[in-house]
């Protein structure tokens, strides 16, 4: 007989006592599955940008060091948390057994592909194997197992997108959804991080908002990924600087503005001390999206205070209803985004 679980997974939380599986320092990654959970036989994780980034630095960008502080981090914590940066990622894999409790929102099946559509940092991991590790792509082949609780998200995988593509767009599937709410005809945009993977997407969706009447400014510190969008008629106005020189990208924001700034920023970025340089670039009573994991958001919420800015902070939930399909969307009516994707993930 099945054991009675908590639908928001708090059955598996070790430690701390009383706080549920996200924050928690440790989960139950025993893989015998309550009345409410999925087990998932895991192919492949997509670990979060800032947290690869952090791991990529601190282990000299050497694959086998990286693999042995997943398997370091996943063994104390139950889960695929980074300790630094407190964010995890998702998952690609195959359904192998689903509890009686478990939610039917979905006609999913025992065997059937899915991408986790919540944070690697909440979900109950088992990590046996790190198959294949490069320190270019945030994608890792695993052998692991791992658990869905009863209010997690995930999305069946589609047939006609090879799945590391999916899985490539599904993980940052909040941004271009957010932008899609928040970015109106004739707005001033401006994307910080525009050239990354979350980047490329919220400027597709961005352009399409705007319309002809609106901008969309990228910040970008690669001139390669920079010169890329600017091919991919991605932008109207690309700005090549390093987003945390704060003054520099604010001078050449208020050029192109004509000093009148941003409506809605949205940061992309996967390193820290970018916080203020979205907050400056936009108006007042404007509208800051911060998608990335690296913020702090005690630097933003004070900074804003401390330079007078009454504008609106979001922060970067990943889930926004409808966002799986309006990002595989994307792939499908954009070849360049596609061909991109196609050449980096598949």
């Amino acid at each position: 007989m099945s054991k009675i679980g908590c639908r928001y997974g708090t059955h598996r939380v070790v430690s701390p006592a009383g706080t549920l599986p996200q924050p928690a320092l440790q989960l139950d990654n025993t893989m015998s599955i309550y009345d409410n959970e999925m087990l998932i036989d895991v192919e492949t994780l997509n670990i979060d940008s800032a947290s690869y980034t952090q791991i990529k630095q601190a282990c000299g960008a050497d694959a086998d060091k990286m693999k042995e502080m997943i398997l370091s981090i996943v063994k104390e914590r139950g889960k695929m948390q980074n300790p630094v940066t407190g964010s995890g990622g998702m998952l690609i894999g195959t359904v192998r057994e689903i509890g009686p409790k478990f939610p039917k929102n979905q006609p999913v099946k025992v065997g059937d592909k899915i991408a986790t559509l919540v944070s690697l940092s909440l979900t109950p991991l088992k990590l046996n194997e790190i198959k294949r590790l490069s320190p270019d792509s945030d994608q890792v082949d695993v052998d692991a197992q791992a658990i869905l609780f009863e209010s997690g998200l995930y999305a069946i995988l589609p047939d006609d997108i090879p799945e590391r593509l999916s899985l490539a767009a599904l993980d940052v599937a909040g941004a271009p959804a957010q932008v899609d709410r928040l970015v109106t005809e004739g707005d001033i945009v401006c994307i910080i991080g525009g050239g990354g993977k979350s980047g490329v997407l919220c400027c597709y969706q961005a352009m399409k908002n705007v319309g002809p009447t609106g901008k969309v400014i990228v910040v970008e510190y690669s001139a390669e990924n920079a010169h890329r969008v600017q091919e991919m008629g991605l932008a109207t106005d690309v700005i090549v600087a390093d987003a945390t020189n704060v003054m520099d990208v604010y001078h050449k924001v208020m050029a192109i503005t004509g000093g009148r700034g941003c409506d809605v920023t949205i940061n992309n970025v996967n390193v820290p001390s970018t916080e203020m340089t979205s907050i400056l670039v936009t108006k007042g009573q404007g509208c800051v999206y911060f998608f990335s994991m690296a913020t702090s958001f005690t630097k933003a919420a004070l900074g804003a205070e401390g330079v007078g800015k009454d504008i609106n902070l979001i922060v970067g939930n990943g889930y926004a209803k409808g966002h799986a399909n309006l990002t595989l969307n994307i792939l499908r009516e954009s070849k360049v985004i596609r061909d991109l994707f196609e050449k980096l993930y598949v």
